[in-house]
């Protein structure tokens, strides 16, 4: 089966169309518009159908992000979808960093960015009722990607589990994700009679990198040049003038930390400290050894005076919806994943059939998101697949 949800970014250069990132632990279900909403609701049903035949009782685990509260907007709002679609859940959450909360309750209520209540429980104090038989659970939808590891108490619940908990970012890598993606581009590809190169990225991966040592930048360095004359060659190819650029970015990991920009190879053997230490660390205080040189692609996009790029929203590799992730302070060939700036417009694709709910979107343009998005969500399931094996 595909994955029971992600959400997929895309970057349109107007010459070209790639998805830049799959994520299996989407985050932003409180940016769809009300009819995405809908659709949410008719689509989990049927996956957690296909999944738990006759289950009724679902559990969230979430992230800790307690403080976030457009985190817990989007935990609120997919806690509705599920219980819309006729489910019973609770959302619970690990609270590893505040672990003196679970001797004294059992939940606590948090107001999201909206005003609203989101409950959400101790994952030990639920542990303790299921194993003393106090409650059931037929699924787990995980919305945790497990960046530091896979908790062992997880490891041996008697409750199935998706997304799959081999593919959290302690395991996962972008560099095989696109392995898969790239595959299946280029049979698209041949169907339309069309370079694959104008529906996805080139990339290297570079290992064993310590990012303030200066004999591992110049190996990464080493590793952009050869990566900036096969960009260059697909360039001069299609009569392109731009300049091309790269993203080096943390092979594993999501919310667009570890992720910069580079325009010559030379910068990333000058890196100031800024950027060392932006490219040390991602999520949880990870250190990052393992980097992805993706090729960039810069957006045409601009919402309301600010640069912009897609992201589309699937479940079961159903189109759900979708967004514009917006930055008032970046450009259209940065990383818009950045917090202080970034926002969201809604994306309403067809006007006849959502009416005046979000930005409209060129129809013609949006089927081809859609059909990348499903690209990746179809890449996404054999990532799982030899993720799962791996494991055993």
């Amino acid at each position: 089966m595909p994955p029971i949800y992600s959400s997929v970014d895309i970057r349109d250069a107007g010459f070209k169309i790639a998805v830049i990132d799959t994520n299996l632990f989407p985050a932003g279900f409180n940016n769809l518009c009300e009819h995405g909403i809908e659709d949410s609701i008719k689509y989990i049903k049927q996956a957690i159908a296909r999944r738990v035949p006759n289950g009724k009782d679902i559990l969230i685990v979430a992230e800790e992000h307690t403080r976030n509260t457009w985190y817990l907007e989007h935990i609120r709002i997919l806690q509705q979808i599920i219980e819309q679609a006729g489910f019973n859940v609770k959302t619970a959450t690990f609270l590893t960093q505040e672990p003196g909360f679970c001797e004294r309750d059992s939940f606590v209520d948090l107001k999201t960015a909206t005003g609203q209540t989101v409950r959400i429980y101790c994952f030990q104090t639920i542990l303790k009722e299921l194993e003393a038989g106090k409650v059931q659970y037929d699924l787990i939808l995980m919305n945790n990607d497990l960046t530091t590891g896979i908790p062992e108490v997880l490891k041996n619940l008697p409750v199935p589990i998706y997304p799959s908990i081999q593919a959290g970012w302690h395991s996962r890598l972008k560099s095989n994700h696109f392995r898969h993606a790239d595959e299946l581009i280029r049979e698209f590809a041949r169907m339309v009679n069309l370079d694959p190169w104008l529906f996805s990225c080139l990339s290297t991966s570079v290992e064993n990198v310590n990012i303030n040592s200066e004999a591992d930048r110049k190996k990464l360095a080493s590793a952009a040049e050869k990566l900036f004359a096969e960009i260059n060659a697909k360039y001069q190819k299609h009569k392109v003038l731009d300049k091309p650029f790269v993203f080096l970015k943390s092979n594993s990991g999501t919310y667009g930390m570890g992720v910069l920009p580079i325009e010559d190879p030379q910068d990333i053997i000058n890196l100031n400290r800024r950027d060392k230490n932006k490219l040390y660390k991602g999520k949880s205080a990870q250190v990052i050894t393992h980097f992805l040189l993706q090729e960039g692609v810069e957006t045409i996009y601009n919402i309301e005076n600010q640069v912009s790029e897609v992201s589309i929203y699937q479940i079961d590799n159903n189109l759900v919806g979708g967004f514009y992730r917006t930055h008032a302070t970046k450009g259209s060939r940065e990383n818009l994943n950045s917090p202080q700036g970034m926002g969201f417009k809604k994306m309403c694709p067809h006007l006849k059939k959502y009416g005046d709910c979000g930005v409209h979107h060129d129809m013609n343009i949006f089927d081809v998101y859609r059909i990348l998005a499903r690209i990746a969500g179809i890449a996404a399931r054999m990532e799982i697949i030899e993720l799962e094996k791996k494991a055993k």
